[in-house]
């Protein structure tokens, strides 16, 4: 079975969960799923892609049977965009180690710019039936 766009995020994390809402509302094709990365399903997807949990804590996107994480997973995201997001793009032609760290340091104080909420953020009903086992 070919598992195709799916992110997977920090469902307690304001910054996260507000991505999310940004992206399917500048979706191309509204063909990304979704679910926290505390739920059930996102710990399983986790677990079967072989990423540690441990060391991904904000974003993950599942794409043609691979998983990318970090900057990496930010970039595929948004090349499912409308214009003008895919142009974002232009700076995944730096080095890795670079937009990783950026990354990094947006992912380490997420909390601390845009808070945490003291369970998972749930999609409104007429969003839920873009979210997979959204209840974790």
């Amino acid at each position: 079975m070919t598992i195709n766009n799916i992110v997977l995020f920090d469902g307690v994390c304001n910054l996260c969960s507000g991505f999310v809402q940004f992206v399917i509302k500048r979706e191309k094709n509204s063909n990304i799923s979704f679910a926290s990365l505390q739920s059930e399903e996102g710990r399983r997807l986790l677990k079967e892609y072989g990423v540690d949990s441990s060391s991904v804590d904000s974003i993950v996107f599942i794409k043609n049977e691979k998983a990318y994480i970090k900057s990496k997973a930010f970039f595929e995201i948004i090349q499912n965009l409308k214009a003008p997001w895919p142009l974002l793009r232009i700076f995944s032609f730096l080095p890795l180690r670079f937009n990783n760290a950026v990354y990094d340091l947006i992912a380490k104080n997420r909390y601390k710019m845009m808070g945490k909420k003291e369970s998972c953020w749930l999609p409104s009903k007429s969003m839920s039936n873009r979210f997979i086992d959204t209840i974790g």
